[in-house]
């Protein structure tokens, strides 16, 4: 009788009569086309040493290879390994297939709408004729004191990330000056579906976001020299609404087929430095306002 362990994620445990096999860091999610793993084969009962091995279980010429190997280093027959790889491809398929929905589940949950309470409530704010004094005591209210403008400023960006055309900033100043702290404070009042926070980013990060993943999200970047590598990008969800950039990669018949992916925007993008020396977006230096038009301030819209 086999079994398919899969309490830890990175260690998915598949065990018949015979042979253990270990699949070592889990099996990727994206690129249904492929099934690439690193696997740990054992022989039950034996003291011979088990085999490590990366793969595509989707590559009949690695598989055979590997088949012919195991059959090697464990002195078993190739139709019982071909036979258990066979069943583990299978389970690993129909695991990785629920992984996917759960995780399409959780996005589909992660919008919150209001109840004709709140809805009432929100209107009814909107409605008041020095909202942005009100909005303002409600910061305060939050725990922010000494930066009542930036912090609104912050939050006015943050909250245009619905509109077509997000606004973007930039928090300049000395190390330990408490700019990731305000940063922090006013992206609390985001909601946390609406956000995505990272200190560092990878070159080509943004262009593996799902097409639709991040419009109209906010970027709560904590340290900007750990981001240079993606500037271009973010620079191009601001002004274009949308990346792309074409890619080579197998396909299931093992040709090479070129595929373009498509992220699309805006996003607004709320940064911290300590270097003058950074992108042209808008920016607020310690404790003075930064370029910001008295427009921006009384669009309600934004809202």
């Amino acid at each position: 009788m086999a079994t398919f362990h899969t309490e830890n994620s990175d260690q998915l445990i598949y065990e018949n009569s015979i042979l253990t096999i270990e699949v070592l860091g889990g099996v990727r999610l994206e690129g249904l086309d492929r099934m690439r793993v690193t696997l740990k084969v054992s022989l039950n009962e034996s003291e011979i040493p088990p085999v490590r091995h990366n793969l595509d279980l989707y590559n009949d010429t690695q598989l055979e290879k590997f088949i012919r190997k195991i059959a090697e280093r464990l002195e078993l027959g190739t139709s019982v390994i071909a036979g258990t790889l066979a069943e583990l491809t299978q389970a690993l398929e129909n695991y990785r297939l629920e992984k996917i929905k759960e995780q399409n589940n959780e996005q589909a949950t992660q919008s919150k709408p209001l109840t004709e309470a709140e809805k009432k409530i929100a209107i009814e704010n909107l409605q008041h004729e020095n909202l942005l004094e009100q909005t303002i005591q409600d910061l305060q209210a939050s725990g922010i004191q000494g930066e009542t403008e930036n912090a609104l400023i912050l939050l006015l960006a943050m909250t245009s990330r619905k509109t077509p055309d997000p606004i973007s900033v930039i928090c300049l100043a000395r190390s330990g000056a408490g700019k990731s702290y305000l940063m922090e404070k006013v992206a609390n009042c985001i909601p946390e579906e609406d956000k995505k926070e990272h200190t560092q980013f990878t070159g080509n990060s943004f262009y593996y976001y799902k097409r639709e993943e991040i419009r109209n999200k906010v970027f709560i970047v904590k340290d900007l020299e750990g981001a240079l590598s993606v500037l271009f990008p973010m620079r191009e969800l601001q002004s274009e609404k949308k990346i792309s950039k074409t890619i080579t990669r197998k396909g299931k018949d093992g040709k090479l087929e070129t595929i373009t992916l498509v992220v699309e925007g805006p996003v607004s993008v709320i940064a911290c430095t300590t270097k003058e020396s950074v992108s042209p977006l808008w920016v607020l230096r310690e404790g003075v306002v930064g370029r910001f038009t008295n427009k921006l301030l009384s669009q309600r819209s934004l809202f």
